[in-house]
C-alpha cells in the first residue's frame, strides 16, 4: 500500500544519492522548490507523470518509490 512518508523519504534519499539540490530536481521535473520541498517533507504527492520521470531518471521501479515494494531496480 502507498506511504507517503516512505515515498518523501525515498525522493529525498535518491535527489541527495544523486548530489541534486532541490532546484535542480525541480527543474528535471519542472516543478518549484517549494513543491520539491513539500513532496520530501511528505506534505504534497506528484503527478503519475513526475512519478515516471523519477523512476526513469533514478533508475528504480515505480513501486519501490511509493513504498508499495522493497525491490528498488526497475524491471
Amino acid at each position: 500500500m502507498f506511504d507517503r512518508n516512505i515515498f518523501a523519504e525515498r525522493v529525498k534519499e535518491m535527489r541527495l544519492s544523486k548530489n541534486l539540490k532541490q532546484i535542480e530536481l525541480g527543474n528535471i521535473l519542472s516543478l518549484s522548490v517549494q513543491a520539491i520541498n513539500d513532496i520530501e517533507k511528505g506534505r504534497k504527492i506528484t503527478t503519475f507523470d513526475s512519478l515516471v520521470i523519477l523512476a526513469e531518471y533514478f533508475n528504480v521501479s515505480t513501486d519501490w518509490l511509493l513504498g508499495v515494494s522493497d525491490m528498488r531496480e526497475r524491471r
